[in-house]
């Protein structure tokens, strides 16, 4: 059984490449920052600060400099049996980090983090997960705090079955999928998987593997030589056609340009 909370503190570690896996991963950054390629995009973390975000999305620190950070690996399955609500499971699905400064946070995160090191190291995990817990609750209700108010809940369930979903659509977007594939998944019918997505991710099941999609092309654009046409292929996309148009929307450039953008920056 992978161990069910993963903790590090240190400088940021080299990455040659773009990586994913299936946990919830806690940032908490001492001193110094983190420069990310999260989904092909760029996301800075200063210090003060703690980020929440699914690693599911290809992420690759970049320009890895001193820095001073606690890192946190948690499972998704330990995270999804908490119970969160809609909104929470929303913000923490999306390929965005969520960031909020250490003050605003009403414990000492970084002396918590030190007594799971001592914890963990004893392989005594169930107060440091409790711990772990309500920390990643009180970050995601300060984010809350900063945002407009949520309509209210689809019912019993929605987060699970969207989650089911979005799990679903982040592992099979290579390839043709449907909204009646991904409804499947989840044992709902399209008309109403469709309304709990977009009620708990904010945005459609089309939108969100779009999304994946786009997601994956940057990481190969970033990581492999391959023509766009490969990309795109690779990536799920129907057509070229389709992928250009986009991909630009997205990232305000072509292919070719994403790529040279960032075709100089250091490992």
């Amino acid at each position: 059984m992978p161990p069910a909370l993963w903790v590090r503190r240190g400088s940021p570690p080299v990455m040659e490449r773009a990586h994913r896996h299936d946990d919830l991963e806690v940032n908490i950054v001492v001193s110094g920052q983190l420069d990310y390629l999260l989904g092909g995009r760029r996301v800075s973390i200063g210090p003060g600060q703690i980020a929440l975000f699914w690693a599911a999305f290809p992420h690759r620190l970049i320009d890895p400099g001193e820095a001073d950070v606690c890192w946190v690996h948690l499972p998704l399955s330990t995270v999804l049996s908490w119970g969160l609500g809609e909104r929470d499971i929303g913000m923490l699905l999306r390929m965005q980090p969520v960031v909020v400064p250490l003050e605003d946070v009403p414990v000492r995160a970084v002396d918590l983090f030190e007594v799971w090191r001592t914890e963990l190291a004893g392989d005594d995990a169930e107060i440091a997960l409790l711990e772990a817990q309500a920390l990643v609750r009180r970050v995601l209700a300060c984010h809350r705090a900063g945002t407009e108010p949520s309509p209210s809940a689809p019912g019993q369930g929605a987060a699970e079955h969207a989650v089911v979903m979005a799990r679903f659509l982040a592992t099979h977007h290579r390839r043709p999928v449907t909204v009646a594939d991904a409804a499947g998944a989840a044992h709902l019918s399209p008309t109403y998987a469709m309304g709990v997505f977009k009620k708990v991710l904010g945005m459609t099941v089309a939108d969100y593997l779009t999304m994946c999609r786009l997601a994956e092309a940057k990481r190969l654009l970033l990581t492999t030589d391959w023509s766009a046409a490969d990309v795109a292929h690779a990536a799920g996309f129907s057509s070229q056609s389709s992928f250009y148009v986009h991909f630009r929307r997205d990232a305000g450039a072509s292919p070719s340009g994403y790529r040279r953008r960032y075709d100089s920056m250091p490992d």
